[in-house]
């Protein structure tokens, strides 16, 4: 892709993270802290839907995109199947009436109940929509229905502020579930000539069949990668209470300067890698972009250890233990994001069994960690165990892929990433003691990746500085 192009995915993450840090304060100061957390088994609730249903034929589309003709019928040989097994499931769901809210939110209304079902559908069908727009590199339009609908939950958050209207639970999800209504009918708008076109398409029984062998695999281990970063709400849910979770769910919220890595790499990642593989060229740039990644996770962690305090300036006194927590909530989307450079092998070489064995084994870890960790420390434990689990799930997404396709030079990467995994675990749970010899730990931290990446360093300086002096001429 070129810089214009990726700058147009970037919009999309780097705005919704921009406008999740102005609503998020906005939620915790009007809505209670009970809330706070429930909300967080919603959004538990909506991506084990996406992961579930998909049956894997989402990564099968991303994977078949460029190696097929006719797109629209892969786009239906891709949603359909999931599609119909979601409707039923839905059907028979509602039949029970508020026994899904009572499930999630400890509240039985059937009211609750409709509204998370219809979140559930259109969020399965933007997952698809979404693809669309990805894979044929239309990155405005693609950003675009990413920013809008956290706009318009910011604008109904701030309408309920400004009408006193009931700062309820009830509120709280009919502004969530308009907001995921908001971006389906956004999506469908922007693709509306591809799913058009899917509807004239035969249904290709063995493409399917195709499909479904590379994506079935997917299915235990996408369940198993959704324990992996659901596992410490549903541990706190059952073994604190609702204002534990609510503490946990801002910590992780407020991430998102790291989901914006995640994010935008993730989207412009996975084509580009594929695109190599087809045309067999360009691959050899693999551990160059680590190495830039690698960089970014080392300066992510460290100025989120020294800065971490500046969120307590935006959220009410009950929720001071976000501070530390944290940093922890960084090293999800930090090393997942650094495990997509090392993982290529496996993608590539289509042994998608290895990705499930990973997440089954990071999964494991996490189920120990939260059971260990969470009736001790709370949401710190839960914020610990996920994050040793992540560096986990990226150490043996490390050596499948090599074990698959080739070796890689690694030891600065596994050096540099227990470093600050052990600086954040410490810090989560025991930094408010330690006071000045974390914010010691952290400035050695970024001394040595000054001198470690001072070429990378020059070389995005220098970038940035010849497109500056390009603009003013």
């Amino acid at each position: 892709m070129t810089p214009k192009q990726i700058a147009a995915f970037a919009i999309g993450p780097v705005g919704g993270a921009l406008l999740s840090l102005v609503s998020l304060p906005l939620i915790t100061w009007f809505f209670s802290q009970q809330d706070v957390g429930r909300m967080a088994m919603f959004q538990v609730t909506l991506s084990f839907s996406t992961l579930l249903f998909s049956l894997g034929l989402d990564q099968a589309y991303v994977r078949e995109f460029h190696d097929t003709k006719n797109t629209p019928a892969l786009l239906k040989q891709a949603a359909l199947p999931g599609l119909a097994l979601l409707i039923i499931t839905l059907a028979v769901l509602i039949m029970f009436g508020g026994v899904l809210s009572d499930w999630l939110f400890g509240v039985p209304k059937l009211h609750l109940s409709v509204l998370v079902l219809i979140a559930l559908l259109a969020n399965f069908i933007s997952r698809f929509f979404s693809l669309v727009l990805r894979m044929n590199e239309r990155g405005l339009a693609y950003s675009m229905s990413q920013v809008l609908p956290k706009l318009l939950l910011l604008l109904i958050v701030g309408g309920y502020v400004l009408v006193d209207a009931s700062k309820d639970l009830t509120n709280l999800i009919l502004a969530n579930t308009s907001a995921i209504t908001f971006v389906f009918a956004i999506y469908a708008w922007n693709t509306r000539k591809e799913w058009l076109a899917s509807f004239y398409c035969k249904l290709d029984i063995s493409q399917l069949k195709q499909m479904l062998r590379f994506g079935l695999p997917l299915i235990l281990g996408g369940l198993a990668f959704w324990g992996l970063t659901a596992m410490d709400k549903l541990f706190l849910r059952a073994m604190t209470s609702f204002e534990e979770l609510g503490v946990y769910s801002v910590s992780v919220s407020f991430a998102a300067a790291a989901v914006i890595l995640q994010s935008v790499f993730s989207t412009v990642w996975a084509p580009t890698v594929y695109k190599w593989a087809s045309k067999g060229q360009g691959l050899e740039n693999v551990h160059l972009v680590t190495r830039y990644i690698l960089a970014l996770v080392v300066l992510g962690f460290s100025l989120a250890g020294l800065f971490s305090w500046v969120v307590t300036l935006f959220l009410p006194s009950n929720y001071s233990a976000v501070q530390w927590i944290v940093v922890s909530c960084i090293g999800y989307p930090l090393l997942y994001t650094l495990s997509e450079t090392t993982v290529v092998g496996i993608g590539i070489s289509k042994r998608t069994s290895y990705s499930m064995l990973a997440s089954l084994i990071a999964f494991a870890v996490n189920l120990a960690g939260n059971w260990v960790l969470i009736p001790i420390y709370g949401a710190a434990g839960a914020a610990v165990s996920t994050c040793l689990s992540f560096w986990v799930f990226f150490l043996v997404r490390t050596e499948f892929a090599i074990y698959l396709w080739k070796p890689v030079p690694r030891l600065l990467v596994y050096l540099y990433t227990i470093v600050v995994v052990a600086g954040a675990v410490i810090f989560t749970l025991w930094g408010k003691e330690l006071g000045l010899w974390m914010v010691g730990f952290w400035l050695s931290v970024l001394a040595s990746w000054l001198v470690v990446f001072r070429t990378e360093i020059s070389k995005v300086s220098t970038f940035v500085f010849k497109r500056q002096l390009v603009r003013e001429v």
